[in-house]
């Protein structure tokens, strides 16, 4: 999807890598990790679709702390919140009360985060959709994470998820912890140095074994 952040055009999220290449790559490059990819099976990541930057970031916002179920049902109240005043924009957004969204759900922390999300956007420290495209991931990290209440774990989720971004190493991650110590037979926490390293020989497509971190644990 490409919007400002008003309206959205609606476009299918896609990679901006070849799988197959990436798969390929992974495997020469550590035995470890071909096991598990021999034991998951294809790689099945799916791009979660969004109308916009602000979109995404405000589902992160109001899943922070909370579990599927209770984030999901406030996530669409507030989003029936934005329906009444034009959609699902921070401009939407800013012309909601703060009762409104109270009362749909929001803690006074996350209000607080969701505005500054959403004059971040409009006043275009958030890139659109569009420009997103043309930033490097340490760019976008460094722009979003400007906004209160995100941190460099939920501009990495957004790079692989909604944006497709090959080389993403979410060191901050628990899972991507927990399952390095496990496939990799480390007797303490790996600290993010010690991943990034052992990383190198996955570049330049992180990314894709993230996921097959994540998925060993399942």
């Amino acid at each position: 999807m490409l919007q400002t952040c008003g309206v959205a055009i609606k476009m299918k999220p896609k990679f901006r890598y070849e799988p197959a290449e990436a798969l390929a790559h992974l495997r020469a490059g550590d035995e470890v990790l071909a096991g598990v990819m021999d034991r998951i099976g294809p790689f099945a990541l799916e791009l979660r679709g969004v109308g916009s930057i602000f979109e995404a970031l405000l589902r992160s916002i109001v899943h922070q702390q909370l579990n599927g179920n209770a984030a999901a049902s406030i996530h669409g109240r507030v989003l029936a919140v934005l329906e009444r005043h034009g959609g699902h924009t921070a401009e939407a957004l800013t012309r909601a009360s703060d009762e409104e969204l109270r009362a749909a759900g929001l803690s006074r922390g996350k209000l607080a985060a969701a505005r500054d999300l959403a004059a971040k956007c409009i006043a275009g420290s958030v890139p659109t959709l569009r420009q997103s495209h043309r930033l490097t991931d340490d760019e976008l990290v460094a722009r979003l994470t400007q906004v209160r209440g995100i941190g460099p774990w939920t501009v990495h989720m957004l790079l692989i998820f909604y944006l497709g971004r090959p080389d993403v190493m979410p060191t901050g991650d628990f899972g991507i912890r927990l399952a390095f110590r496990k496939l990799y037979r480390k007797r303490r926490d790996p600290k993010p140095d010690a991943i990034l390293k052992h990383a190198r020989r996955w570049q330049p497509y992180r990314s894709i074994a993230s996921w097959y971190l994540w998925r060993s644990l399942d």
